[in-house]
């Protein structure tokens, strides 16, 4: 899948307005995480990163970087690893302002209740119908 840039067309959006190639380019799996861990942690080697994202396989995650590189977010310096850009800087401050939002939002929202069948109590059921 190649690089969304301001101008084309990408998931979701015909237009190719610049806040939705951004959107999709954020959106795809991973590439937020290492945004994040890249602007909380400062540079960082590739196998750092890996331990960083968990569970993210090498070639997704070098698919990200890449992505990320082409962007103009992240950029590749011989002894330092994976830095974050002035680009990617100003747009780690943003999403820096989301978290604490969402950490705001979190606190007013109830926590979601478990989906699916609720369980009764024995005594609640009779021949198939709920007392």
């Amino acid at each position: 899948m190649a690089t969304p840039k301001p101008g084309t067309k990408v998931r979701g959006s015909q237009s190719g307005r610049p806040i939705m190639v951004l959107l999709d380019l954020l959106g795809r799996r991973w590439s937020l995480r290492i945004l994040w861990e890249l602007y909380q942690n400062g540079p960082s080697s590739f196998r750092t990163l890996q331990k960083l994202c968990g569970d993210i396989s090498p070639t997704v995650l070098n698919a990200r970087l890449s992505d990320l590189r082409e962007a103009g977010i992240i950029e590749l310096l011989d002894r330092e690893g994976y830095v974050i850009t002035a680009e990617g800087l100003a747009l780690g401050k943003i999403i820096e302002q989301l978290n604490m939002w969402a950490e705001d939002w979190a606190k007013r929202v109830e926590p979601t209740k478990p989906r699916g069948r609720v369980k009764l109590p024995a005594a609640s059921v009779s021949k198939g119908k709920i007392k």
